[in-house]
Order: structure tokens, then C-alpha cells, then sequence
């Protein structure tokens, strides 16, 4: 064989071996199955949610939803119900005297595994209940909330992070134990993975529960935030389908 043309072979094969090296990670990145080990000191760790025996990767959990608010597109693409809602500069404000879910409900649906990020703050001196809404749906033949995932802060009437699924209640989880500050703007991510559902504020987990009878996340799509008795406002709202992989877990003898 030729010098030139061996040569020649020699570095398309080296090409196809560094193609292999490099894309195939890509290719595995968001497989259920593909197991990893916890981030190294390397990975940053606002690129990623932790959860017990997942992780969220959150560049590559696909944007379903990233608009800006106008009260033009809130009126043509959104449903309110039981509250009053409107957008004035960027914020969504909602409002709700009453003791049941206000919400406002995108027309748009987000089947399967999704999470919602946004920043919300209490309208002061209103002091409680940001409350979001996924894997859901509005029962108009009762005009409420039916089968869904709500989880919020300072909820639940004693000052909980909770999360809940209506519309028989049996699962919900909840703590007193987050500092809530009214009237301070919070980063908050909520979501659910197969019915592991979770809320962060501020880059920290602040709860996850894993329901052992999950919602049909193919079947209930809609997503909303809920004033419930209490004055709100929201904005920079994303919505991702969840891309996560499994985290390995183990401990390191300490001694």
C-alpha cells in the first residue's frame, strides 16, 4: 500500500475515533438509564437540580415556553378563574380574597415530565401563598381545579412549603421549616419527574416527595399559578421538559 494512502486511512480513522469520543456523550446525555456519579468539584452546580437518585439537567431539558408578558398574551393565551389577573410591566399580578384556588392557566399544553421556573414575590402586606400548577387540568363541568400538582410557598395555612395533588388530596407533603420573607422576589422551580415532584428557591431544594400513584402526565397537560386568599406577582416564566439521568449515591467511609 502506499505511503500517502495509508497515511491517508490512518487519519479518517482517527477522525471517526475522536467523532465516537466526543458526540457520544451527547447522544447518552439525557438517557433515564444512563448512571453517573454526584458533580465533581468542576461541574457547576447551577447547570444541574440534585434530587435523591436523579439529576436534572437543566441546558439540556428542552424550553416549551419563554414568552414575554404582555397583557395581550395573557389575555389570548391564558384562562382566569375565580381571581383577577392582569400584566403590568413584565410582572403577571394575581390576585384572590377568596379560600380557593385563583388561577390563571395557560391554554397551551405541556405533556410529560415538566418544570417550571419563575420569580415570584407576595405583594405586601400580603404575606403568603405562590402557588404553581403542573401535570394538570380545570374541571369546567365543577369550574375547579381538577386532577393536578401544586406546590407553592408559605401555603397550606400555617406557613408551609408543600406539595400536593388535588383533587382527593391523598398525597401531600409539606414543612414549616423554609425562613419565607414577604415581599422578597424568589426564584422558584417546581416540577416532577414521573411523579417525584419537587420545589427549589433560590438554587436550594427545598422539598421533593415521590407519589406512589403518579399522574397521567400524558392525559393532564396544563400549567397555571394559583393566588389562594393571597396577592402575587410573576414573571420571567420557563418551562422545560425535564432531560435527568440517574445519580449514583453512596457513602464514603468517614472513619
Amino acid at each position: 500500500m502506499p505511503f500517502f494512502t495509508f497515511a491517508s486511512n490512518l487519519k479518517v480513522m482517527n477522525n471517526f475515533k475522536f467523532f465516537i469520543f466526543i458526540l457520544l456523550p451527547a447522544f447518552v446525555a439525557c438517557s433515564d438509564k444512563a448512571a453517573i456519579e454526584q458533580p465533581t468539584n468542576n461541574e457547576p452546580m447551577d447547570s444541574v437540580l440534585l434530587l435523591m437518585k436523579k439529576k436534572i439537567i437543566i441546558d439540556s431539558s428542552i424550553i416549551l415556553y419563554d414568552k414575554p408578558l404582555t397583557q395581550e398574551a395573557f389575555l389570548d393565551e391564558w384562562t382566569v378563574h375565580h381571581s383577577d389577573w392582569e400584566v403590568k410591566e413584565g410582572w403577571l399580578y394575581g390576585s384572590n380574597k377568596g379560600n380557593w384556588p385563583g388561577m390563571a392557566v395557560l391554554k397551551k399544553d405541556f405533556p410529560g415530565n415538566v418544570m417550571l421556573e419563575f420569580e415570584a414575590q407576595t405583594i405586601l402586606p400580603s404575606s403568603h401563598d405562590i402557588n404553581v400548577m403542573w401535570n394538570g387540568e380545570w374541571n369546567d363541568s365543577t369550574d375547579q381545579r381538577g386532577i393536578a400538582y401544586v406546590a407553592g410557598l408559605q401555603g397550606w395555612w400555617t406557613g408551609k412549603v408543600g406539595i400536593e395533588k388535588s383533587n382527593d388530596y391523598k398525597f401531600m407533603v409539606g414543612t414549616p421549616l423554609f425562613d419565607f420573607i414577604p415581599g422578597k422576589i424568589y426564584k422558584i422551580i417546581a416540577g416532577s419527574i414521573d411523579g417525584h415532584c419537587f420545589i427549589f428557591a433560590n438554587g436550594k431544594l427545598l422539598l421533593e416527595a415521590m407519589d406512589p400513584n403518579p399522574i397521567d402526565n400524558q392525559k393532564y397537560t396544563k400549567v397555571g399559578f394559583e393566588a389562594y386568599c393571597s396577592n402575587i406577582c410573576i414573571r420571567n416564566i420557563v418551562i422545560r421538559q425535564i432531560c435527568w439521568q440517574e445519580n449514583v449515591l453512596k457513602y464514603e467511609p468517614e472513619f
